[in-house]
């Protein structure tokens, strides 16, 4: 669960439980030391910017989440999922757009 800031509250404002959203998180608490991790999943160590992990040089991270439950009076809202950790600062929401918020396709209308 997050709370926004009353002032804030207000731009809340469209957003409904069940609709998907970005979230632009402040990991405050990760750690920024590693450039080449070897995840579990992958078959050999990657490169940070190619790996979806908390560890990055920047703390700044985005996650497309779905609402589940949102206060307009408030500004108490949870989400169905998320790497981040209680208390990490949530710096922006942004609705999730089916019309922009995919990957364009390539010359053979291939998407990715």
């Amino acid at each position: 669960m997050a709370t926004l800031d009353p002032a804030y509250v207000p731009g809340l404002r469209g957003l409904h439980e069940g609709q998907a959203v970005w979230l632009v998180l402040w990991f405050d608490r990760s750690r920024r030391d590693l450039i080449v991790q070897a995840p579990r999943h992958a078959d050999g160590p990657r490169g940070i910017f190619a790996l979806r992990s908390p560890v990055r040089p920047n703390p700044i991270a985005i996650e497309a989440v779905r609402i589940t439950g949102i206060d307009h009076a408030t500004g108490r809202f949870t989400v169905d999922a998320t790497d981040a950790l209680d208390g990490t600062p949530v710096l922006d929401i942004k609705p999730w757009l089916d019309t922009i918020d995919i990957p364009p396709e390539d010359d053979a209308g291939e998407v990715g």
